[in-house]
C-alpha cells in the first residue's frame, strides 16, 4: 500500500536576481538592486503568506525580517482571518544567532527551524514563540516533518525568501510548489556569488522542471511566475 503523503503548507520561493542569476553580490551584501515595483511585489507575496521562511545568512545580512507595512495589505490579512503579520521563520542547523539582532525587537511572530542541538540554547527563552527541532540521522533538518507540523499551527502558505541553500534543500525533497523570480537589469558575475538554488546541483536530465505561468514586464524588470512540474 502506498504511503499517504504528508500534509504540509504550500511553498512559494520569492527572489529577485540579476540578469545572470545572482541574488547577492560578491560580498553577499543584502540585495538592493530591485525596483520599487519589485519591493511592492515582494510585500504582496509576504502579505499573502502565513509564514516567511529564510536562512540565518539572509537574516544576518539584513538583521531584520520582511514585515507587511502597507495598511491595505494588513487590512486584507485581517479580513481573511490572518494575524496582522505572518510568522517569521528563521532556519539554522547550528542555532547560532545573535540574540541582540534587530529581528528580535520587531513586532512579528518569531519562529525557529533547527536541529535538536541547535535548539538547546533557545529553549526556555522568550526569543522564539515556536521552535521546530525535527532532525535526520545526518544531523540535518527533516524538512518533511517540519513542514507537516505547521498546518496545525495555522501555517498553510509559506513564502521562501532564501537563501539558495534552503531552496536547494526543499527542492531536493520536492517541497517547492511555485517560484516568483524577478529578473533585474544588471550583471553581477562571480563564480561563488549566491544564486537562487545552491547545494550540489543536478544533472540536466534529473533537474527539477518548471511550468511558466506568467511573465510581466515593468520597465526593465521581468516578473516570472513558475509552478513546479511533477
Amino acid at each position: 500500500m502506498a504511503e499517504t503523503p504528508l500534509q504540509r503548507p504550500t511553498t512559494t520561493v520569492v527572489l529577485a536576481m540579476s540578469a545572470d542569476g545572482k541574488i547577492a553580490d560578491a560580498q553577499h551584501s543584502p540585495p538592493e538592486f530591485g525596483s520599487d515595483e519589485d519591493y511592492a511585489h515582494l510585500e504582496r507575496q509576504v502579505a499573502a503568506a502565513d509564514g516567511i521562511l529564510f536562512g540565518s545568512a539572509t537574516l544576518k545580512a539584513g538583521e531584520t525580517a520582511m514585515r507587511v507595512v502597507t495598511q491595505d495589505l494588513i487590512n486584507a490579512r485581517l479580513e481573511r482571518g490572518q494575524p496582522e503579520q505572518p510568522a517569521q521563520i528563521v532556519c539554522t542547523r547550528s542555532g547560532d544567532l545573535d540574540p541582540n539582532l534587530k529581528f528580535f525587537q520587531q513586532a512579528v511572530p518569531h519562529w525557529l527551524v533547527t536541529t535538536q542541538a541547535g535548539g538547546q540554547s533557545w529553549q526556555g527563552t522568550s526569543h522564539f514563540e515556536q521552535i521546530f527541532t525535527y532532525g535526520t540521522e545526518a544531523q540535518s533538518i527533516d524538512w518533511g516533518q517540519t513542514l507537516a507540523s505547521m498546518p496545525a499551527l495555522g501555517i498553510h502558505k509559506i513564502a521562501v525568501l532564501g537563501g539558495g541553500q534552503i531552496v536547494a534543500a526543499l527542492l531536493a525533497e520536492d517541497l517547492i510548489d511555485e517560484l516568483h523570480l524577478t529578473v533585474c537589469p544588471l550583471l553581477i558575475g562571480g563564480a561563488s556569488t549566491p544564486t537562487p538554488v545552491a547545494g550540489q546541483g543536478w544533472l540536466q536530465q534529473d533537474a527539477p522542471g518548471l511550468e511558466l505561468l506568467s511573465v510581466k514586464q515593468v520597465e526593465n524588470e521581468l516578473f516570472l511566475h513558475y509552478r513546479r512540474l511533477r
